[in-house]
Parts: C-alpha cells; structure tokens; sequence
C-alpha cells in the first residue's frame, strides 16, 4: 500500500513545473502565430471585419485558457503569455511572429531537457 501511495506522490510532483507547461506553451505559441497570420491577412484587406473580430476573440480567450492553466505564471514563458494577452487586437504581424517565437525556443529547449 506504502509503495502505491509513495509511487503516486512521485508521479504527482514530476507534473508539476516547466515540463508540466509544455502543452500550454505550446498551444499559446500556436495562437500567437495564427494572431499573426489574421492580421497579416486584414492588413492586406483578404478578410471580413466580423471573422477578424471572432478569430480575434476567440484566440484571446483561449490564450487566457493558457495562461491561468501554467503551474508556474511568474516564468519567461509566462511573460511571453501575458505579452500576447496585452498585445491590442491589431498589434503587428512581427510583434506577435516574435511572441510567438520566443514561446517555441522555450518550448524546444524544456523539450530536449
């Protein structure tokens, strides 16, 4: 019963921290690029005002998804979230592509840790 318990607890704390992040980082980091991707797209006049508005909400909610589901917010990759979440709805292509790349080096480098 001991060992159960003992292996559980274990298990339980390898999750927590940067590693337990990954996914969220990852999918803030897709977000970031596809934000980008829309506003590259009405910036050259491809898109309607309504579906730039409703990628634009959607992909802030889910970024705040993110966001609240870290184990540890107070980290670079945290800042990189919180940077996107302040970025206003039109902010730059690059200003988002940069977000965003930094989130992927994070991302690769706890990766290969």
């Amino acid at each position: 019963m001991w060992r159960c318990l003992l292996l559980v607890m274990l298990l339980a704390a390898c999750a927590q921290g940067p590693e337990a992040d990954v996914p969220s980082i990852s999918q803030a980091r897709s977000l970031g690029a596809e934000w980008a991707l829309v506003n590259e797209q009405a910036n050259a006049g491809k898109l309607t005002a309504t579906y730039v508005a409703a990628m634009r909400k959607s992909i802030r909610q889910q970024l705040k998804t993110c966001a609240t589901s870290l184990t540890q917010p107070k980290s670079a990759y945290g800042d990189e979230i919180a940077a996107l979440l302040a970025a206003p709805d039109s902010a730059s292509p690059a200003l988002l592509r940069n977000h965003a790349d930094k989130l992927k080096r994070i991302e690769d480098s706890l990766e290969s840790d």
